[in-house]
């Protein structure tokens, strides 16, 4: 087998929105490669990366997928990433291992929500990429309107490079705007010369693109007033525009169909970078690797996955040489590898050793997390991981029977693990096991794949709020005595009470006079009333409350400090009884960023969730929102700010303290 050389490899993710059709791309780009002999299809669970069974239900990915195959002498290792907001992080992780991506986007839909926001994803890693406008087949499809949209909404400068041939369910094919030729689809891609129909519009739209080359590439800036850009000046051009970021190239067609993905492989080749058209990895004490086969051993573990057969680690190999059985640092301990993987979704084929610029999956790593740093242990790195989001929602979980209590909790850890978006712990003033996520969707995927993987019943719900309760009004003078005699050396304890709001915590002071109550008894009688403060006569934590010992006495053999600690505790309960108490609940601060056109039904919702605005700052087509809302109206908010603003709406939560409920 050939040896494939840096230059030659492409590490690419396909990013878009939910359903603009990265899966189909995906499958279509495997079938041209010859990697699959049969179109797989995302309607009838046929696909290659969605494999998972829960994939398959919903017919959406939620689990980035990796896959190889060979395109004109280069491997292409791809990464088909999720749309589905919920599952952002993966996409997040995924990109921080790529050297290139493709965007997706509808022929109809144009720029979608969710492609606003792994733009910004893909931005912030500095990820060159490369659009294709899809589903072009479909009725209404507008290539100049989704080109707009790429312009006005992502803030970069398209590079059209092809013209297509027909509209909607006319659609067959695609004029070569570089090389000005002729591309129609029919059982087979067939090259020829530009239809006459289609010459003056194609010499147009070539002009056109030369003008916008020209304006951002000094060289070609030259040359093009000189005679015009030829062929090889444009290419070299849009590659350089595309892996400095000042420019887009757009390719259009319809994955469906099978028609537009050997000349988008063509341009992943032309323009996205190889490993060594990125800059050096660069690990947190500043240390450079180069994607070099011979320098020290570098790679990022960016996905875990327990599977029937073992854990797997897929890692990216920045540099050096990895040999299975070789023994690598893993996180500040030796680890020997057991195998290494070239991964195709689920099926896997075992290579002997993975260079610098691979993407596989290593079977033998104990200790190996999601963005844990292997290296060679004479050779020391450490590189920063993707940065994973904080839980927006949680739900409880609880095993349904308590035989599966410890597998639960094993199960969770699991999850965790592979997952680092989520988090799980036990309330310590409810006492559930609360799951927290990036959504309810993901939730539920996660919950789904503990029950399936760990055979275990789940059920799930809300977590109950953490209610406080205060002082309204207070009493004066209130006796309390605690006398118990049952056989030998009694109890004895007369304590007088005054209890009044404070504004918050608790507060104990004594105005005893003439040592009717001694010293270390008056500290026993604070401790007791701090007993008392786990729960008040509603049930719940008590706060905001001053109690002021003002009388008391003793017996000469029976007084001692557990006598008087069980007097001020439930000296206090009775107090707190006999007065007015009020229930406090949790209040977040929320901030929510908002397009100006969904702002009414943004404000109308926040006030539905007895919600109250602080203020409001305009900012470039959005609104900033900040409003104090009780933490029980936030449960499911982020599933409803998302339908009310098309998912381009977002928001941040910080607990602020508790409020009388209303």
């Amino acid at each position: 087998m050939r040896t494939i050389t840096l230059n030659a490899v492409r590490n690419l993710g396909i990013l878009a929105h939910v359903d603009a059709g990265k899966t189909t791309l995906t499958e279509r780009v495997l079938f041209a490669t010859g990697s699959t002999y049969k179109r797989g299809e995302v309607h009838d669970g046929t696909t290659v990366t969605d494999f998972d069974p829960q994939e398959r239900d919903r017919g959406i990915t939620i689990f980035a997928a990796a896959v190889t195959c060979t395109w004109d002498g280069h491997r292409v290792n791809l990464i088909d990433t999720p749309g589905h907001v919920d599952f952002a992080d993966e996409v997040e992780r995924s990109l921080r291992v790529l050297d290139g991506a493709v965007a997706v986007f509808d022929g109809v839909a144009g720029v979608e929500p969710q492609s606003e926001s792994v733009w910004r994803q893909a931005d912030r890693y500095g990820v060159p990429r490369i659009a294709f406008v899809n589903k072009l087949d479909r009725a209404g499809a507008d290539l100049d309107a989704v080109v707009e949209s790429i312009r006005t909404r992502l803030h970069t400068v398209p590079l059209v490079v092809q013209l297509p041939i027909g509209v909607e369910d006319g659609f067959r094919g695609v004029v070569d705007l570089v090389r000005m030729r002729a591309l129609t689809w029919d059982d087979g891609m067939t090259e020829g010369p530009v239809p006459d129909t289609l010459l003056a519009e194609a010499q147009r739209r070539r002009r056109l693109l030369e003008e916008t080359v020209a304006e951002l590439h000094p060289e070609a800036l030259e040359e093009f007033f000189a005679q015009g850009l030829s062929e090889q000046t444009l290419r070299n051009a849009l590659r350089e525009l595309t892996q400095r970021g000042q420019a887009t190239v757009v390719l259009c067609g319809s994955a469906y169909r099978n028609r537009g993905i050997e000349p988008l492989l063509d341009a992943v080749i032309a323009y996205l970078p190889s490993p060594v058209d990125v800059p050096p990895v660069r690990g947190v004490d500043g240390q450079e690797r180069q994607p070099d086969p011979d320098a020290p051993f570098a790679a990022l573990v960016f996905k875990v996955n327990a599977t029937a057969t073992g854990r797997l680690a897929y890692v990216r190999v920045y540099s050096g040489t990895l040999h299975k059985g070789e023994t690598v640092q893993v996180g500040g301990r030796n680890e020997r590898i057991g195998r290494i993987l070239r991964v195709q979704a689920d099926r896997h084929t075992p290579v002997d050793q993975a260079v610098a610029g691979d993407i596989v999956a290593l079977v033998g790593l104990k200790s190996a997390r999601t963005g844990t740093t292997l290296c060679a242990p004479t050779a020391p790195l450490l590189l920063e991981p993707a940065v994973s989001a904080d839980p927006v929602v949680s739900v409880a979980v609880e095993a349904r029977t308590s035989a599966d209590n410890a597998k639960l909790t094993e199960a969770l850890a699991h999850l965790v693990d592979e997952d680092p978006s989520l988090r799980f712990g036990t309330d310590p003033e409810t006492g559930q096991t609360v799951l927290s996520g990036q959504g309810e969707l993901h939730l539920e995927v996660s919950v789904e794949k503990a029950r399936t993987s760990h055979r275990i019943e789940i059920t799930m719900g809300r977590p109950r709020v953490s209610y406080r309760e205060t002082v309204a009004s207070g009493v004066t003078g209130f006796v309390y005595r605690h006398v118990k005699q049952d056989g030998g050396q009694g109890q004895f304890a007369h304590v007088v009470i005054d209890t009044e709001p404070l504004e918050t915590g608790f507060e104990f002071r004594s105005a005893v006079t003439g040592g009717r109550v001694p010293q270390e008894f008056v500290r026993a009688v604070e401790q007791g009333c701090r007993d008392a403060l786990a729960e008040g006569p509603l049930g719940h934590p008590v706060t905001g409350v001053r109690v002021t010992l003002t009388d008391g006495s003793t017996h000469v053999k029976d007084s001692s400090e557990m006598a008087f600690r069980t007097a001020g505790r439930l000296g206090l309960r009775e107090a707190l009884k006999a007065g007015a108490m009020t229930l406090l609940e949790p209040i977040a601060e929320v901030t929510v960023t908002v397009p100006e056109e969904y702002l009414g039904g943004v404000l109308g919702d926040l006030a539905s969730r007895r919600g109250r605005i602080l203020g409001s700052v305009a900012r470039t087509g959005t609104t900033v929102v900040t409003a104090s809302v009780p933490l029980a109206e936030m449960f499911g908010y982020v599933t409803r700010l998302r339908s009310r603003t098309q998912g381009r709406g977002s928001f941040t939560s910080t607990p602020t303290g508790y409020a009388p409920a209303s």
